[in-house]
C-alpha cells in the first residue's frame, strides 16, 4: 500500500483479519475471527448485541490492537503499527462513522464536512467544489453555512458520510448508521453506503438491521470461524 507511508487515494484497498482475539476487561470477546473484506464491496458485520461487532470493526480500523492474530490492509501487516502509523492510516486512508455521529454541534455542516477551521472563504476552487457536490451528494445542497445542532438525527448521519465522501476515504468503518432512523433516513443512508462501495471504497459496517445486511455485498457472522472449526 504502503499504508502508513501514504498512497495514491485512487488506490482499492483490502482488508482482512486473520485468526484475531481480543480480550476486554478480561473477557474474550473475540476468539479466532478471520474476515476478507474486498475493494468495491459492502461487508455487514453480523450478530447479537454484545457479539462482538463493534470490537471486530475498532480492530479492523487500529482503534483496538489485537491480543492475537493479525490484520492486513492491502499487501501490509499493519498489526503491530505504532501511533505514528495508525494516525498516517486514519489521516490518508480511513474514515468513521460511528454511532454518535462524530458531529460537532457548534460548528457548521461545512467544518464538519471538511474540518478545517475558517473554512469557506479560504478554500480552494476545486476544494469548494468538492464541497458543493458532497452535500448535494448527502442531501445537504445549501445547508453549508448552518450550525449543526439545527440538524435531526437523520441529517448529522448523512452530514458523517459527508466527511467520508469529502475525504475521498479508501475504507469506510460504520458502526450501526441506521440505528434510530425513520425508514426514509434509513434508505438513504443504505443508499449513500451501497454508492461508497460501488465507487471501490471498502466499506464494513457493525449493524443488527436486516434492510442494512441485505445491501450489502457480503456478510460476518461474528463467531462463524469457531463454530465452523
Amino acid at each position: 500500500m504502503s499504508a502508513g507511508a501514504g498512497s495514491d487515494r485512487s488506490e482499492k484497498m483490502l482488508i482482512a483479519a486473520h485468526g484475531v482475539s481480543k480480550a476486554i476487561d478480561g473477557r474474550l470477546v473475540l476468539d479466532n475471527e478471520s474476515i476478507r473484506c474486498e475493494p468495491g464491496t459492502m461487508t455487514a458485520l453480523v450478530g447479537p448485541s454484545g457479539s462482538g461487532k463493534t470490537t471486530l470493526l475498532h480492530c479492523l480500523g487500529l482503534l483496538l490492537p489485537v491480543d492475537e492474530g493479525r490484520i492486513v490492509i492491502g499487501t501490509d501487516d499493519v498489526t503491530a503499527y505504532r501511533s505514528a502509523a495508525r494516525r498516517r492510516f486514519w489521516r490518508d486512508h480511513a474514515a468513521f462513522v460511528l454511532q454518535d455521529y462524530g458531529i460537532m454541534d457548534e460548528e457548521s455542516v461545512a467544518f464538519n464536512v471538511a474540518m478545517r477551521a475558517g473554512l469557506i472563504p479560504r478554500l480552494a476552487t476545486g476544494a469548494q467544489e468538492r464541497l458543493r457536490r458532497t452535500l448535494d451528494r448527502t442531501g445537504l445542497s445549501g445547508r453549508q453555512d448552518e450550525t449543526a445542532s439545527h440538524l435531526s438525527g437523520g441529517e448529522k448521519q448523512r452530514l458523517a458520510l459527508a466527511r467520508a465522501i469529502y475525504k475521498q476515504a479508501r475504507i469506510v468503518f460504520v458502526d450501526e448508521p441506521t440505528a434510530s432512523l425513520d425508514a426514509a433516513n434509513r434508505q438513504k443512508v443504505i443508499d449513500l453506503l451501497a454508492e461508497l462501495a460501488a465507487d471501490g471504497r471498502t466499506v464494513l459496517v457493525s449493524t443488527h438491521d436486516s434492510e442494512m445486511i441485505s445491501a450489502c455485498d457480503s456478510r460476518h457472522e461474528i463467531g462463524s470461524n469457531r463454530q465452523a472449526a
